[in-house]
């Protein structure tokens, strides 16, 4: 049974760090996350692909979060850095089966339970 258990979640001062971590039970084509705030969409944040580490990330967050991938351990991480207000939200991992060249739009056949992310200001 697949399975993506995401952690790392909290509170954090605007500016400050934080870093989410799934674990993902099989192999993918690629992982991605997704985050949701109150009363908004589900928006794509980032997705890396499983071989190869091509990574793609949405402009608001370009140049502050990072996605990583350990094969060994099969987790796929969200650094996120110079955190702002407007990324408060709960943020999901994802795993997609089959090759897409539009990450960022494609369709993910797994998701994880979630994980808050508060940023105060």
């Amino acid at each position: 049974q697949v399975q993506l258990v995401e952690s790392g979640g909290g509170l954090v001062q605007a500016g400050g760090s934080l870093r989410l971590s799934c674990a993902a039970s099989g192999s993918y084509y690629a992982m991605g996350w997704f985050r949701q705030a109150p009363g908004k969409e589900r928006e794509f944040v980032a997705a890396i692909k499983w071989n190869g580490g091509n990574t793609i990330y949405a402009d608001s967050v370009k140049g502050r979060f990072t996605i990583s991938r350990d094969n060994a351990k099969t987790t796929v991480d969200l650094q996120m850095n110079s955190l702002k207000s407007e990324d408060t939200a709960v943020y999901y991992c994802a795993a997609r089966l089959l090759p897409s060249d539009d990450l960022g739009n494609s369709f993910y056949h797994y998701w994880g339970q979630g994980t808050q992310v508060t940023v105060s200001s």
